[in-house]
C-alpha cells in the first residue's frame, strides 16, 4: 500500500457534481464533506487516514441511498449531495479497492 492515494478522474467528477448541486440547492453535506469534495475534485493526494475516514463515511451512509430523490439531479436529496461530495459510488469503489 502506498503512503498517498490520488483520486481517479471518475471520483473527481462525482465530487465536482456534488459541489455544484450543493451550491444550486443549498443543502447536503457538512463543511468536512465540502473540504473532502474539494480535495477529490482537485485530485489531491490523500493519506491512508483520510482513505479510512472515507471508507467509514460510506459504510455509515449507505442507508442514505434509500431516501426519496437519491440520484435525482433535478431535486436531489441532501444525502445524495453528501454522497457525491465524498466521491459517490466511484469514490466508494475506489476506496474499497485501495484499502484491500
Amino acid at each position: 500500500m502506498s503512503d498517498t492515494f490520488k483520486p481517479t478522474a471518475a471520483v473527481a467528477k462525482q465530487a465536482a457534481r456534488g459541489l455544484e448541486l450543493r451550491q444550486k440547492f443549498n443543502r447536503g453535506g457538512t463543511q468536512v464533506g465540502v473540504a473532502r469534495a474539494r480535495d477529490l475534485k482537485n485530485q489531491r493526494n490523500l493519506s491512508e487516514d483520510t482513505m479510512k475516514r472515507m471508507k467509514s463515511y460510506f459504510a455509515r451512509h449507505k442507508v442514505d441511498k434509500r431516501a426519496k430523490n437519491f440520484g435525482d439531479d433535478d431535486n436531489p436529496s441532501a444525502g445524495y449531495i453528501a454522497w457525491l461530495l465524498w466521491g459517490g459510488d466511484a469514490g466508494r469503489d475506489w476506496v474499497k479497492e485501495q484499502l484491500q
